[in-house]
């Protein structure tokens, strides 16, 4: 069930951008958390994120680092999915992410730990009778069949979006900053040409570089969801999270890749997971997922006109 917090309420969140109470036909973008991290294998904390990050947005600016300003941009956060039971959960948000898609409304989610972002794809792909695209910024595939036993841990998420009738084939997924891989999902790759620019790839290809073949694949789909794990940085500019990776993408990297894709495709929806506040007393997780989402949030507001560039 959604329930909304004393700063989902407030009208100073997210940046002032948050409208309380107005209809969803009337803004531009809803967002939502998921404090779930029951699917996690390794560290929990993510579950803290959606009201963490809520609370440290009406000290920021709805900015984006070029200085472009879009106060005109209407968010409705429609608070959080909050519960126990899993199936429950799962249900709703997919019910709602396709009641959100069938209304051409974009959304933006905040995890909980990736498995979260099972079911709003799911929501996608219910909502639509066309194949859509996947982009997969993270140093994990997330391919796994199942982790530790469980089919809809934060291990197996695409592979789940797989088994979805809009995903027609791997060339739906596009895989960035990956520099991790369990036994199965390496067995998996095998025979499949996944598309896949790892770390190293970002590094040495260079990221504009990498954009711009994400940017010529994914526009084979009129539609694009982005799912963005905090840990696919590298743990210098994002520690707290459960399963750090050494050797990630540079908050650069990362800046430029968001505003490559959000400027050149269509992204409905979007999301950022695995930021656990637990694992980091400095917040810098929570600080880069926040900066990002102003960078997305920027690039739609440019694309309704409603930036205003320095």
């Amino acid at each position: 069930m959604l329930k909304q917090n004393e700063h989902a309420k407030k009208s100073a969140t997210w940046f002032g951008l948050n409208t309380p109470g107005a209809e969803i036909a009337d803004v531009d973008a809803v967002i939502f958390g998921i404090p779930y991290d029951g699917g996690v294998s390794y560290r929990g904390g993510a579950a803290q994120a959606p009201d963490l990050l809520r609370a440290n947005t009406d000290h920021a600016t709805p900015c984006t680092e070029r200085l472009g300003f879009y106060r005109d941009f209407r968010v409705l956060d429609a608070g959080n999915f909050d519960g126990t039971d899993r199936d429950e959960i799962f249900a709703e948000v997919q019910e709602y992410v396709e009641a959100l898609v069938r209304s051409g409304v974009r959304f933006t989610m905040i995890g909980g730990d990736h498995s979260v972002t099972i079911p709003v794809e799911r929501g996608i792909n219910a909502a639509l009778d066309e194949p859509f695209g996947i982009i997969h910024i993270d140093a994990h595939m997330d391919l796994s069949y199942e982790l530790e036993g469980d089919p809809l841990s934060h291990g197996s998420t695409e592979q789940r979006a797989l088994e979805m009738s809009n995903i027609t084939s791997e060339k739906n997924l596009y895989f960035i900053g990956i520099r991790s891989i369990e036994p199965d999902e390496f067995e998996f790759h095998i025979d499949r040409n996944l598309q896949v620019k790892t770390s190293w790839d970002c590094y040495k290809e260079g990221i504009e570089s990498v954009a711009d073949d994400c940017i010529a694949k994914m526009r084979n789909f009129s539609r694009v969801y982005l799912t963005f794990d905090i840990d696919a940085l590298d743990p210098a500019y994002a520690a707290g999270t459960g399963t750090p990776q050494f050797g990630g993408l540079t908050s650069r990297m990362a800046m430029t890749l968001i505003q490559r894709l959000f400027a050149e495709l269509n992204i409905i929806g979007f999301d950022i997971v695995e930021i656990a506040p637990p694992l980091d007393d400095s917040l810098a997780s929570m600080y880069a997922g926040r900066k990002l989402l102003t960078e997305g949030w920027g690039a739609w507001a440019d694309s309704l006109g409603k930036l205003v560039r320095f």
